[in-house]
């Protein structure tokens, strides 16, 4: 009895060891498969994040082609079936969540200005361009409008000269805008005898001679071709020629700031210890003394308290380093940051805005010097006084 009770009790032992190995067992191959499946889900996300950066750094170029339409609607078809997550993971050569998915205004209420019925006179507004809905309708489309108000028996027309900003905003909002070449041959095709160009460009700098290049080509299908000055005027030889643009438009932008800042005067903001940062974009190019001309103006001016950056860097003395040194030097212990740029797309909402430790507000707040910095968001184009200069520039070229 005692002998069959034994053998019991290990049968028994034996059932439950077994028994316990096999939950083990079951538990593993549990967890094992869930690994696999969350790896294959990481690994099927990443794929398709991948698969729509390669379709918006397809889109990201200078050059138009026959297959553009296509690939800006591929792109954002692609895009519109990524899950939030794998949104996330959008990441390439120059593209990014942000590509798609920031929300950068209301494009219902831009005009592309590509109607066709132009007429004999037309009038085409250049500009570099901005995926920035509310900029582009704030800034250019501003200028457009006031230069058409001016003028009402010439029909005014776009052109951007940044077909990666064209491809941009036709893929994410589905906005067509002309090119150069698209605008000047939708021009000779409307049957346009009398063409008057006005760049909106800042300078004579890399765009403007694009921009010459473009219209040379087409100028022998017009009867007269005229192109106005972009909104600084001439050059001029060094940093100390200035000229009626650089002052209309220096005294424009700050009395303008000045306002937005709640100061009643300059003289008041220099008394609260405030200076102003107004950052261009910088080149290399020739035209780049242009910026040195500008803070010789606000020299001129008296405005000690104002000081030209730009994000380039280009010339020296525009640098972010050394501008901070120079405000610096100046006693000022409040900032306001500034775009001296047509429009308030990229550049003021990143490299002079924007949360990276690089960006012009994150290095002043960095320095330590200044007890505020503060930025105003807004480009050239919504002001008022500069959009009579673009007016006046058109008017000027019509006289020729």
């Amino acid at each position: 009895m005692r002998k069959k009770l034994v053998i019991a009790l290990l049968a028994s032992v034996t059932t439950c060891s077994l028994a316990l190995t096999g939950c083990s067992n079951d538990t593993s191959e549990t967890a094992g498969d869930s690994v696999q499946t969350e790896d294959k889900t990481e690994s099927s996300d990443k794929a398709a994040a991948d698969e729509v950066a390669a379709l918006i750094d397809a889109i990201y170029v200078q050059e138009r082609n026959d297959k553009t339409d296509e690939q800006c609607e591929k792109a954002k078809s692609a895009w519109d079936s990524l899950t939030d997550a794998q949104k996330e993971l959008v990441e390439g050569e120059n593209a990014d969540p942000d590509y798609f998915g920031r929300d950068t205004g209301d494009v219902s209420k831009d005009d592309p200005r590509n109607q066709d019925n132009i007429g004999e006179n037309e009038i085409l507004v250049v500009s570099f361009g901005t995926s920035f809905n509310d900029s582009r309708v704030d800034d250019i489309k501003g200028i457009e409008d006031a230069i058409q108000e001016a003028n009402p028996d010439w029909s005014v027309r776009r052109a951007f000269t940044a077909q990666i900003i064209i491809n941009h905003i036709q893929a994410r909002d589905g906005e067509s805008i002309d090119n150069m070449a698209q605008a000047l041959e939708r021009a000779v095709a409307s049957g346009v005898k009398n063409l008057v160009v006005q760049p909106t460009h800042l300078m004579h700098g890399a765009e403007y001679d694009e921009l010459m290049e473009a219209v040379d080509t087409y100028r022998d299908k017009f009867e007269t071709v005229k192109v106005a000055e972009p909104l600084l005027g001439e050059v001029g030889a060094d940093a100390t020629v200035i000229n009626a643009d650089k002052e209309a438009v220096a005294k424009a932008l700050t009395e303008t700031a000045v306002k937005d800042a709640r100061y009643d005067s300059l003289d008041n903001a220099k008394e609260d210890g405030a200076a102003f940062v107004f950052l261009g974009h910088g080149t290399s190019h020739a035209a780049k003394v242009s910026y040195s001309q500008m803070q010789s103006q606000m020299g001129k001016l008296g405005y000690d308290n104002v000081f030209i950056g730009t994000v380039e860097g280009e010339p020296e003395e525009t640098s972010c380093e050394a501008v901070i040194d120079a405000v610096a030097k100046s006693g000022c212990k409040k900032v306001i940051l500034r775009p001296l740029m047509v429009v308030a797309g990229d550049h003021a909402n990143n490299d002079m805005a924007g949360d990276d430790e690089d960006s012009w507000l994150s290095m002043f707040k960095a320095s330590g010097h200044f007890d505020s910095v503060d930025v105003q968001i807004a480009g050239l184009g919504s002001i008022d006084a500069v959009q009579k200069i673009y007016v006046e520039h058109t008017a000027d070229a019509l006289k020729k």
